[in-house]
């Protein structure tokens, strides 16, 4: 169990890989290593939530990216809006190349740390909250995520989260609804699902 994406201390060898992505206009130089999740890649539910989350109708205040990984969600969307950003993951090794891959991008608007869901945030309330869930930690972490986040918004703030539909997009948006009064489905691409909730 100590080998997961989610876990606090992946034991796995090291084996680092780099390479670039773009992101919402920006080019990045990324550096993973096992353990992690989508080591190779940007994933593709990553992809839509970062080019479909906007920050025009939000009020000021600082950007909470929730399970950070190695960091292209919270980092390309600092470098897209300008703002704080907050950047949290229970597993230590993310949070070391997350931290390593700010400093190689030149993105110093972020605090990256360690957190077991929302128990070690700093920077709350938050203008928004974004996750790409850790779906494989099963379905109470996940709701956990959505209905932890109400509480730790700006009045007017968002959460916006990306899930497949397959692995339980409708059971997210009837959660965000009964947590926030509102879900809307952004978009839907390739199966995945962007949900968002704002706060009343």
């Amino acid at each position: 169990m100590t080998n997961h994406y989610y876990s606090e201390k992946p034991d796995l060898a090291h084996d680092f890989v780099e390479w670039d992505f773009e992101l919402k206009g920006s080019r990045f130089h990324f550096v993973t290593d096992s353990g992690v999740f989508s080591r190779g890649t940007v994933d593709y539910g990553s992809r839509v939530l970062v080019e479909n989350f906007t920050d025009a109708d939000l009020p000021a205040g600082p950007l909470l990216d929730v399970g950070c990984g190695y960091g292209p969600i919270g980092l390309s969307l600092q470098k897209a809006t300008g703002r704080q950003v907050e950047m949290i993951d229970i597993n230590e090794r993310a949070v070391d190349l997350a931290q390593r891959n700010a400093q190689r991008n030149q993105i110093t608007a972020v605090d990256i740390h360690q957190s077991n869901l929302y128990q070690e945030v700093h920077e709350a309330p938050f203008a928004a909250i974004v996750s790409n869930p850790p779906i494989r930690a099963g379905k109470t972490v996940v709701h956990e995520i959505l209905t932890g986040a109400e509480g730790l918004l700006l009045p007017g703030g968002s959460l916006t989260v990306v899930i497949q539909k397959k692995q339980g997009a409708p059971s997210a948006k009837k959660k965000m609804q009964e947590v926030f009064g509102n879900c809307e489905i952004v978009t839907k691409d390739k199966g995945y699902y962007i949900l968002r909730s704002v706060k009343n």
